[in-house]
């Protein structure tokens, strides 16, 4: 009986011998990612991107993408650490990723704090949008609250209420969306503006508490217009050497020549 091995190559040596093993932070560079104005801390952070090679460009892997951020770090207040803000690269411009707001929404912490027993939770949600074309859903929580001087335990709103409650919701959260571009819209969301608002216009009804726009989406935004980006980011310039004087050339006749400024 005749035996033939077919794998020839299992006695030999790999093909091609070993593999060079590089480190692959070596092809990669470090970008900046920078804040729209509205917020008080510019630099968010670096984020990483693997350099130009071929026809994979760099500034094309960096668009795009999302990153996530506490208010409290953006505007160096504590008290706002409880609300987290997407924003997503749109252009990248040398080193420095321009990012524009991209969605909003509480820490799971925070809202469970919120609910408690003896009371009533109200939610809302509606599709709005902005002047300058950006179509959001808006969510919003409120809670109902004792009035002053009650005794009752409890204080929970009737069915017909709640109705009329989330109607001014909704009402209130289209009408301040609509009337304003994103930028403004988010300058809102800052320092609660919507929920006051709410809160204020359904005492009549039922005097309410801890009135929210809990979160944001971004459903659907128009096409990029770099010269919108630029005022979003308002005074922003691209890093560039300081400039500096020459000495003046003496010319061939004895008049000197004028300076030039050129950039470091």
């Amino acid at each position: 009986m005749s035996f033939r091995c077919k794998n020839k190559r299992l006695t030999k040596g790999k093909k091609g011998g070993k593999k060079k093993i590089t480190d692959p932070f070596l092809k990669k560079d470090w970008y900046d990612v920078k804040a729209p104005t509205i917020f008080t801390v510019r630099n968010v952070g670096k984020t990483l991107v693997t350099r130009t090679t071929g026809t994979k460009i760099a500034s094309d892997g960096l668009k795009g993408r999302v990153f996530e951020v506490s208010l409290a770090d953006l505007q160096k207040n504590e008290e706002d650490a409880y609300r987290k803000i997407r924003l997503r690269v749109e252009d990248v411009q040398g080193r420095n990723c321009l990012t524009n707001f991209w969605g909003m929404d509480f820490t799971t912490d925070k809202l469970r704090s919120l609910v408690r027993k003896w009371q009533t939770l109200i939610e809302a949600h509606v599709d709005v949008k902005t002047t300058d074309g950006y179509t959001l859903r808006l969510f919003c929580i409120s809670f109902t609250k004792k009035r002053i001087g009650q005794i009752k335990k409890t204080a929970y709103a009737q069915s017909s209420q709640i109705r009329m409650i989330r109607k001014k919701m909704i009402d209130i959260m289209a009408r301040e969306a609509a009337s304003c571009d994103l930028k403004d819209l988010v300058a809102k969301f800052i320092p609660e503006a919507i929920g006051k608002e709410i809160e204020k216009s359904c005492q009549g009804i039922y005097p309410l508490q801890n009135t929210c726009v809990r979160k944001c989406k971004i459903l659907k935004a128009p096409k990029f217009d770099l010269t919108k980006l630029m005022e979003v980011h308002g005074d922003y310039s691209e890093e560039v050497g300081a400039k500096i004087e020459r000495p003046a050339v003496v010319g061939a006749e004895g008049e000197a020549a004028p300076a030039f400024e050129e950039a470091a």
